[in-house]
């Protein structure tokens, strides 16, 4: 019965040419069967489990604002790994380049804070961008000039960017207390709130603003045909006269800019100052969201919706259905990996005895 149903599958997706969007509909809710099959062989209520997961993502406005809210940083991380793969960088430094973004965010709004808002908001958000864009251009000059790989430059640069902004800060912005963290910032610099008392601002329509300007350039301007160009086939990039080493630049900066306003938005809109160590790893997780979205701008963001979805209704689920942490993240791993490894869908959408 099962092989029949597998091969009925098979078929729909041959006939039909079932899209990206329904099959990766298909592996969410194998994904889930088999997240389902592992809470009950466990001893825990499936129905429970999986009610208090999709109303804490889901269930009203508040949570959904929560699973919005968790999206916000996890867009612009992703779009900084995925503009990389344009180009084909491996961007691992997102974390370092957001910490920059958001301490020149924090500065720039402490510094020029007698400055009305319809200035000091644009300025204090272009600062945090330039910010992650100076830092991501590092590994980048670095890749072009001495062929130093991206990944190693990027991880260490981690390290020096989380370790410089904390040492600036303790020496120079550091509010009074025991706690690493600078003054709060003017009010006339911070997102305007959306919803009461859920931190969801108006800093997720600088993320769609955003996505939708990479796609835009990705799909019809002439650097976006570069930058993909050069992540093609370098050789041929060069041979048809294209910079290569000038647009590893460029895109490593691009990249960068996106991660600095990851940290922007995060003390523009949630923190509303900047604290050493705010990150629960953005950058990283930004790179499981950029595979997630086939490292496609509409695919981050979309990626990055699940994301924030799978991290709200999961705390409910350990809330209210009492499942433990780990279970919880394996239910959460299931989904991602199923949906990031369509190898692997399809190996199980294949009949019995196809080689």
């Amino acid at each position: 019965m099962s092989t029949r149903f597998i091969t009925v599958l098979h078929k729909l997706r041959e006939l039909s040419g079932i899209s990206e969007v329904i099959y990766s509909i298909i592996a969410m809710l194998l994904a889930l069967l088999i997240g389902a099959i592992l809470i009950w062989v466990s001893g825990y209520d499936v129905v429970k489990a999986y009610s208090s997961f999709f109303h804490g993502a889901f269930g009203n406005v508040y949570n959904l604002s929560q699973s919005l809210l968790k999206t916000i940083p996890l867009m612009f991380t992703g779009l900084a790994v995925a503009i990389g793969f344009q180009s084909g960088l491996f961007n691992i430094g997102g974390e370092g380049q957001l910490y920059w973004g958001a301490f020149a965010s924090a500065v720039t709004a402490l510094t020029f804070a007698q400055l009305p808002g319809v200035f000091l908001l644009p300025i204090s958000l272009l600062a945090g961008t330039l910010a992650g864009g100076i830092w991501g251009a590092i590994p980048g000059y670095l890749k072009a000039k001495t062929g130093a790989h991206e990944v190693v430059t990027t991880i260490m640069l981690n390290y020096i960017g989380i370790l410089a902004t904390t040492l600036v800060l303790k020496a120079y912005f550091k509010e009074p207390g025991y706690v690493d963290q600078t003054p709060m910032i003017p009010q006339s610099a911070r997102f305007p709130e959306l919803i009461p008392y859920t931190k969801l601002t108006a800093a997720i329509f600088v993320g769609i603003g955003v996505i939708l300007l990479f796609d835009l350039m990705f799909k019809n301007t002439s650097l976006g045909y570069d930058l993909q160009a050069v992540g093609q086939n370098p050789g041929a990039a060069e041979y048809a006269g294209i910079p290569v080493k000038r647009y590893l630049v460029i895109s490593m900066a691009l990249s960068g800019a996106a991660a600095g306003l990851a940290g922007s938005t995060m003390v523009m809109g949630v923190l509303n100052r900047f604290i050493t160590n705010f990150s629960p790893g953005y950058g990283f997780t930004g790179i499981a969201v950029a595979v997630l979205g086939r490292n496609k701008p509409w695919g981050v963001f979309f990626a990055a919706l699940l994301f924030g979805a799978l991290e709200a209704g999961g705390m409910a689920m350990q809330l209210f259905a009492k499942i433990p942490m780990d279970l919880m993240t394996i239910v959460q791993g299931l989904v991602i990996l199923f949906i990031a490894a369509p190898a692997l869908i399809r190996l199980i959408l294949k009949p019995a005895g196809q080689s």
